[in-house]
């Protein structure tokens, strides 16, 4: 049986919306260093996953219930954020809106990066800094507790990893810290000791 045109054209406008309203879902991030995901985050964490739920967190404007899926953490340790625990975290039930996948069994570490939300709860995405703790390397562990924020108002530090070695995890991300020095300059410094004065007395001419 065929169509008639009018029914065709209907037919591929709706597929044509689909597929666009697949595009603009899809999630897409910039990858960054460490540090700069370090500073672009509200609340830095290295904890453990132990439950996960869907849950309702409000009605979108067509009265449709929001979902959010909820993960039970227990907080290790706070790099950055509030002053009580975060107990919770949140993120979209799917990953083409940036929803984020973890493993709740308990026996994983992770450093997880986000943005705060009242009450001991934070919201992650794929665009955040989210990454089992084990693997991590020395300097990056070190540098979550002061070096990353030393740096956070640098801008001329150029991260080259993706340029050089075409990939995010290369040199600069696992081993490279951007400090600031006394004089107001940025540079790099690698190393898990802390930068010693003389390198952050230095002066560039």
């Amino acid at each position: 049986m065929s169509l008639p045109i009018n029914g065709v054209l209907c037919t591929l406008t709706v597929l044509i919306l689909w597929r666009a309203e697949e595009l603009v879902e899809a999630c897409s991030c910039a990858p960054v260093h460490p540090q700069q995901a370090f500073c672009n985050a509200d609340v830095v964490i290295r904890a453990k996953v132990v439950g996960e739920k869907e849950v309702d967190t409000g009605n979108d404007i067509y009265g449709n219930p929001i979902k959010r899926i909820q993960y039970e953490v227990k907080q290790i340790k706070m790099f950055k954020g509030p002053d009580q625990d975060i107990e919770a975290i949140f993120t979209s039930p799917v990953s083409a809106m940036c929803g984020v996948t973890l493993d709740t069994s308990g026996k994983k570490e992770y450093l997880i990066s986000g943005k705060a939300e009242a009450g001991g709860k934070m919201h992650v995405t794929l665009c955040d800094y989210i990454t089992p703790w084990e693997p991590m390397s020395p300097t990056q562990k070190k540098s979550l507790t002061q070096r990353y924020q030393m740096g956070c108002d640098c801008k001329e530090c150029l991260w080259t990893d993706l340029m050089i070695e075409k990939q995010v995890h290369g040199r600069q991300a696992n081993h490279y810290t951007c400090v600031k020095r006394a004089d107001g300059s940025c540079s790099w410094y690698r190393g898990v000791t802390p930068p010693k004065k003389e390198f952050l007395d230095i002066e560039d001419p």
